[in-house]
C-alpha cells in the first residue's frame, strides 16, 4: 500500500525533521530521503565545501534541482533543508506535490540539537543564537504559508511527534511500520 499523498516536512534546522522523517517513512512503509543527503551523495561534497566553494546562491541553485526532483517521487516521506522554503518555486512544488508538514521548534532548542553540529554553515558566526533568531523571523512567515500542518517539537519525543502527524492527517501504522487499511465492512 502507498500514502495517498507525500509528506514534506519543513522546517528549522535542529527541528528534527530528519530523525522525525525517517521514522514516520519506517511507520508508513514508505520511502524516506533527505534534500541535503542526497545533495552531498550526488556531488560527492559536504553542504559547508559547497558553500565554501560556490557560496550559499549556488547551494541554493543546486536545491531547488533536488526539490523538483524529488517531490516528484511518490509513497514519500521528504526532509527538507531549512531554507528551501526560500526559494518560491520550491514553495509550489512542496505544496502541489505532497502534504507540507511545518515542524516548529524554539531558538533554544535548535542551539542545543546544534551546538556541535559542525555541517551548519549558517551558524558559523560569532552569536549563533542571533543568527537563528533572524532565520526565524525570515523564514517562519514562508513555513507558515505552505504548511498543511504544523507540529511543535519542543519536549517532545520522536514517537509522540510521529503518532500527532498520523493521528492529524488521517493516516495510521501498524506496529511493524505497514500501514494499517481500514476494516471492510462484510459485505451481505
Amino acid at each position: 500500500m502507498t500514502l495517498p499523498f507525500n509528506l514534506i516536512l519543513v522546517g528549522p534546522m535542529g527541528a528534527g525533521k530528519s530523525t522525525i522523517g525517517r521514522r514516520l517513512a519506517q511507520m508508513l512503509s514508505a520511502t524516506f530521503l533527505d534534500s541535503d543527503k542526497e545533495i552531498e551523495q550526488r556531488t560527492g561534497a559536504s553542504i559547508p565545501l559547497i558553500f565554501e566553494l560556490e557560496g550559499e546562491s549556488g547551494f541554493r541553485s543546486r536545491e531547488h534541482a533536488m526539490i523538483d526532483e524529488l517531490t516528484l517521487k511518490p509513497n514519500l516521506v521528504l526532509a527538507t533543508g531549512g531554507g528551501a522554503i526560500l526559494d518560491p518555486e520550491n514553495r509550489a512544488h512542496m505544496s502541489a506535490r505532497g502534504k507540507v508538514i511545518y515542524l516548529l521548534t524554539s531558538v533554544d532548542q535548535q542551539l542545543r540539537r546544534t551546538h556541535r553540529d559542525t555541517n551548519r554553515p549558517l551558524l558559523n558566526t560569532e552569536n549563533p543564537e542571533q543568527r537563528l533568531l533572524e532565520l526565524f523571523r525570515v523564514r517562519d512567515p514562508l513555513y507558515r504559508e505552505i504548511a498543511d500542518l504544523t507540529v511543535e517539537t519542543d519536549g517532545k519525543t520522536v514517537q509522540l511527534v510521529c503518532s500527532e502527524i498520523l493521528r492529524k492527517l488521517g493516516l495510521k501504522a501498524k506496529k511493524d511500520g505497514k500501514p494499517r487499511q481500514k476494516a471492510r465492512k462484510p459485505r451481505r
